[in-house]
């Protein structure tokens, strides 16, 4: 089962739809559903505050610099994501909080 924090593959549909990594952002308590709330990632760089940059290392799996689309909350049926290949460690999910506070207008 995938945890917050987690990064899977996934296939989004419309403009993003193509395999990528994803972040898991659902709240574990949220286990039980038959869907999870993740955000996308990609490698292609923007000069965003919404947007956090991970650099890739052997804990997150991932092989570039990337950003997590924050901006791009997405849901999908826990049937079509992939299992965990990383995690994201604490600092980078502090500000991935962050930024969904700010995308959804919390702060």
């Amino acid at each position: 089962m995938t945890q917050r924090g987690d990064l899977v593959k996934v296939s989004l549909q419309g403009d993003y739809g193509k395999p990528r990594p994803a972040l898991v952002v659902q709240s574990d308590l949220l286990e039980e559903l038959d869907s999870v709330v993740l955000c996308p990632v990609t490698s292609h760089l923007r000069n965003a505050s919404f947007r956090v940059t991970v650099e890739p290392n052997p804990s997150n799996g991932l092989r570039a610099l990337s950003q997590v689309m924050v901006d791009k909350i997405a849901t999908l049926p826990r049937g079509k994501v992939s299992e965990v290949f990383g995690r994201l460690d604490d600092e980078r999910m502090k500000a991935v909080d962050r930024a969904l506070l700010l995308v959804v207008g919390v702060i």
